[in-house]
């Protein structure tokens, strides 16, 4: 395979809300660039970028998906994302390694929720974007009515390059502003533009024009002279406008069609930079972040933005070079690791097919199989200039669910299968949870967690059950109490013997415990005290209401008594645990239950029904900061009332709010919910 320098390297990603058909777009795209010979449709799982398993079942996308193919002398690299707000963290990794995006617009839907959140990424992330409308061929296609969505939502610099000739399933193919031709049917047959829409072509024509002379001062003059500008003078003051960010062209047609795609790689070609025109930023050894321009002749600094692992190839590592080249059979050094790392044979993936390269250089995309330490986000270098790219930043986990072993045979296998999970998708964390035993999946919502679970099985044979996370609650005591117990048994020989008192007294909130021995007068003698209190720690651990830890307590041995032959430290540590029983039940228990921090982000007309439905949840909303059309709302709430609030939120706001939530203490649970909840421990022990 021939290398490419950086200036002939396109890195586009696709990008859009669930379902405008990018898939098909991609699909629509490989078939026009002659790297496949028919049409693969989603609903019949033949896509080239959908082979998973579960996105065939699912007909949706759920990982990125690496096209790379040839257009006018120009390597493109295409990357496929999922559209779906759960794999958002597919999404920021096929980002992070691009240079352009085209965001592609349903014509029937218009602009939906997850075009909205796109359009935000690309802009935090500084990128130029092309705007596709798609699906001209559809229902309740509507060119002009999606336009003036996507105009009133991302602004008046989107700006059509492109109209359509009909719509529906009369939608026969595209007028282009600059060329003012007509590209119909596929592949597309240049003809004239029809007479029925030349007022509307050179109202948009002059639109457009008026954009791009405002880049550049000498344009700007010619056209305020009211000479004419060259289409080459367009097509370069696009290219700069699109670069800068200060123009985005909107252009349409039919993925399935196939209609307008050949214009919309023209136009990626043409409009889109090269990886030549985005300087690097790379931490070098002082820890400063410095701004470096890309060069297929500087030393060594890839990213890994992927990590999938294969049970028949191993662990695949996906990486992008940002400068110098990486050779098969070489040896690099992993500087986020501080290792070296074996590198064998190199790939270019196209969807699942593997193409072997000798070399991969600045600029391009490829992948490598069974690395030892390396994981997403790690730089790999040269060990003699070792420097580091920022990793990508992936969002939090707000959704968690138990996960149990459904035989015995997964149990053994679960924490393998869990960790390489993990490692595959750094959206997804596994915890133990120290006070309910259980083991947390948790991801960025249901559908990711379902998901991971049917990979579970598939991948690595193991089966498990999803159930809702246990609450930690705790357990307390409201008033002081003391008690005694006395451990005596009588049998041939040697007895038993062991007596203890001990004084309880609640402690304020978050204290912990702590344990005291105040012993006058050897009542017992000091070397059985440690014993008492290993007593007293143990039955600590199971209160006497619904057998939850006991928190906030102070607990004083202050006396009893012992039998010089029979008395035992095993006598005194079942004394220390019998005494304590016997106080707890004395002292008024009550259950605390977590509460948690949350910050709520929405969409000021969603603000009243996201207080009211808190309201519910026995919130305490503690204040709201508007910042530019979104109201962050911040508000204490049980966590109980939490667990599955993703869902709710996505319900609410139509997929529009997003939270954050972090435990901030414990406080005592209101009595009707203490009896529900002893009352659901005593079914479970029955």
């Amino acid at each position: 395979m021939q290398q490419y320098g950086l200036e002939d390297i396109r890195n586009l990603v696709l990008l859009s809300h669930s379902g405008a058909g990018k898939t098909s777009l991609a699909e629509s795209i490989l078939f026009t660039a002659k790297v496949i010979t028919r049409l693969g449709k989603v609903d019949d799982g033949t896509t080239t970028s959908d082979y998973d398993p579960d996105e065939v079942k699912r007909q949706i996308s759920l990982n990125l998906t690496m096209l790379p193919f040839e257009w006018e002398g120009t390597k493109i690299n295409l990357v496929d994302t999922p559209g779906y707000s759960d794999f958002v963290g597919e999404v920021k990794a096929a980002i992070r390694v691009s240079e352009g995006t085209v965001i592609v617009v349903c014509a029937a839907s218009g602009v939906e929720v997850g075009s909205g959140q796109v359009w935000a990424y690309s802009e935090e992330a500084n990128l130029p974007r092309l705007i596709f409308i798609n699906k001209m061929d559809r229902e309740n296609a509507d060119f002009y009515q999606t336009l003036e969505q996507i105009q009133s939502k991302f602004g008046s610099k989107c700006v059509p390059l492109q109209l359509p000739i009909g719509a529906q399933s009369d939608f026969q193919g595209v007028v282009d502003l600059l060329t003012m031709k007509s590209y119909t049917g596929s592949p597309p047959k240049e003809g004239d533009i029809p007479s029925s829409l030349q007022t509307q072509v050179d109202s948009y024509r002059e639109k457009l024009v008026e954009a791009v002379a405002e880049i550049d001062d000498s344009l700007l003059e010619k056209y305020l002279g009211g000479e004419e500008l060259s289409l080459e003078e367009l097509s370069g003051g696009l290219r700069q406008a699109t670069i800068s960010g200060k123009v985005v062209p909107v252009l349409v047609g039919s993925a399935t069609k196939n209609i307008g795609t050949t214009l919309l790689l023209d136009a990626v070609h043409s409009y889109l930079p090269s990886p030549k025109e985005r300087d690097v930023i790379i931490v070098g050894d002082s820890g400063k972040q410095e701004t470096v321009e890309p060069s297929q002749d500087a030393s060594l600094a890839a990213l890994v933005f992927k990590t999938s692992a294969d049970p028949y190839v191993g662990k695949l590592t996906y990486f992008r070079v940002y400068n110098g080249v990486i050779d098969s059979n070489s040896q690099v050094w992993n500087s986020t690791q501080d290792e070296a790392e074996r590198i064998g044979q190199l790939f270019v993936l196209r969807g699942k097919t593997q193409e072997p390269v000798s070399q991969l250089s600045a600029g391009d995309i490829g992948a490598v199989a069974k690395l030892n330490v390396t994981g997403t986000g790690d730089t790999l270098c040269s060990r003699d200039k070792p420097v580091r790219i920022v990793p990508i930043v992936f969002p939090e986990q707000i959704f968690g669910e138990a996960v149990y072993p459904k035989t015995k045979a997964d149990l053994d296998k679960l924490g393998v299968a869990l960790s390489r999970l993990s490692e595959e998708d750094p959206t997804l964390k596994v915890s133990r949870e120290a006070d309910t035993g259980e083991t947390v999946l948790s991801g960025l919502g249901a559908t990711q967690i379902e998901v991971a679970a049917e990979k579970m099985q598939r991948k690595f044979g193991v089966g498990v059950r999803l159930e809702t996370p246990k609450v930690p609650y705790k357990e307390t005591i409201t008033i002081p109490a003391k008690a005694e117990y006395k451990h005596k048994k009588q049998t041939g020989g040697h007895g038993q013997y062991g007596h203890v008192f001990l004084a309880l007294e609640p402690l304020s909130r978050g204290s912990g415990r702590e344990f005291a021995g105040k012993i006058v007068g050897g009542a017992i003698p000091r070397n059985y005290i440690p014993a008492v209190e290993k007593g007293v720690n143990e039955a600590i651990q199971e209160g006497v209401l619904a057998r939850y830890p006991v928190v906030d307590i102070k607990t004083t041995v202050y006396d009893g008594s012992f039998h010089p032959v029979d008395s035992s430290e095993i006598c005194f540590k079942i004394a220390g645990a019998g005494a304590l029983k016997k106080g707890l039940s004395q002292a008024q228990p009550v259950l605390l239950e977590p509460i948690m921090n949350i910050k709520v982000r929405v969409p000021e007309d969603f603000t009243g029904d996201i207080i009211g439905d808190l309201n519910t949840k026995r919130a305490r909303v503690q204040g709201m900061t508007p910042e530019g059309g979104i109201n962050i709302i911040e508000a204490q709430v049980p966590q109980a009332e939490i667990l599955r609030y993703t869902i709710d939120l996505k319900t609410i706001t139509q997929g529009r709010g997003s939270y954050s939530a972090e435990f901030s203490h414990y406080e005592e649970t209101p009595a009707h919910i203490t009896q529900k909840i002893i009352a659901e421990k005593q079914a479970e022990k029955a």
